[in-house]
């Protein structure tokens, strides 16, 4: 049970309430104590759970019909006017179809909206390609004054929901389809936009990861300390943009092997950005960065393609093991490395 934000509701029967069941039920109970919060769909209340705003707050939720551009540019104007506009729509379409309204309707101008965008990455595998995302974190993180957070769990979409509402500026907030895992025991652990958390302490090499790549890679670093004894480090990189670049040089410095992880391209996302902090800190190290490599992925079950792409612990182990058979300089003295 949740008392914070005066959100009380039963969320964390897990087999029940997935991150976009808890999302609905967040936003529903923040719009009772928020009145300028209004909903936006593109016919897609239902699948994204942003319906159970509009079941409670009928007169402040809008449906637009399968028009995602038009979608973008009505929830600028309602930001305009003073509102706080939630939209929702499958990442594919906020990322893609609308990204040209997102970048110039609402970022342009920093405008208060707040995209929740689900169905992203892999997560609804069977659909193919055309519903796949797995180029959204490297287009939405390229807008100037647009925020990035992905959830690893329930609990942490409905921190940052809760947390969002409040943060200045446009939000992209990207959760899967709905059949993900949780991570956290609980919400009290101590969410900040911006701030990464580390979930398990370790000192021969780092996983950084985001969304439902956090829990492989917190089973990976179980299951390896356990069969070999090998201390990994990982990181929940929930906030994309702003990155934490404090608890990456941490990492580097201290592990000197980085693993990426996420449900996403190599090109231009979590990897992409923890590899610029790395470079423009001027340090070196061993990286590797695990995602979909350069290429549409197959249609599949999500699971048969977190495997395929070694996205899970199974890849994350292997990555490991690879990474940690590599030899690194020693000596702290980074002035050579430069």
């Amino acid at each position: 049970m949740s008392e914070e934000s005066g959100l009380t509701y039963s969320v964390y029967d897990t087999d029940h309430m997935t991150p976009t069941e808890i999302y609905g039920h967040v936003l529903a109970k923040l719009g009772e104590e928020r009145k300028e919060i209004v909903a936006l769909t593109a016919d897609l209340a239902k699948s994204t759970k942003i319906g159970k705003f509009g079941d409670k707050h009928p007169e402040r939720f809008f449906n637009v019909g399968i028009a995602e551009q038009n979608l973008m540019g009505i929830a600028s104007g309602l930001a305009l006017a003073g509102f706080i506009p939630f939209v929702s729509t499958f990442a594919v379409f906020a990322a893609l179809r609308a990204g040209e309204q997102v970048r110039t309707d609402i970022c342009y101008q920093n405008l208060n909206c707040k995209i929740i965008a689900t169905h992203s990455g892999l997560s609804f595998g069977t659909a193919g390609t055309t519903h796949h995302c797995t180029e959204d974190l490297a287009v939405m993180r390229s807008f100037a004054n647009m925020t990035v957070i992905v959830p690893a769990d329930g609990f942490e979409t409905a921190n940052a929901v809760r947390a969002c509402v409040d943060h200045p500026g446009p939000v992209y907030m990207r959760i899967g389809r709905g059949f993900e895992q949780t991570v956290y025991e609980n919400e009290n652990y101590g969410f900040q936009i911006g701030k990464a958390v580390k979930m398990h302490e370790g000192s021969d090499i780092t996983v950084i990861a985001c969304g439902p790549c956090v829990l492989q890679a917190v089973e990976a670093a179980r299951t390896i300390k356990e069969s070999q004894g090998i201390e990994v480090r990982v990181i929940n990189m929930h906030t994309i943009k702003p990155l934490d670049r404090e608890a990456i040089i941490e990492a580097v410095n201290d592990t000197r092997k980085i693993i990426t992880v996420e449900n996403h391209s190599i090109i231009g996302g979590l990897g992409s950005a923890v590899a610029e902090v790395i470079t423009e800190e001027g340090k070196s190290c061993r990286l590797k960065r695990l995602g979909i490599p350069d290429i549409f992925a197959i249609v599949g079950q999500t699971d048969d393609l977190y495997n395929l792409y070694k996205i899970d612990a199974e890849g994350i182990i292997e990555a490991i093991g690879e990474m940690l058979g590599k030899e690194v300089e020693e000596d702290d003295d980074w002035e050579d490395e430069v």
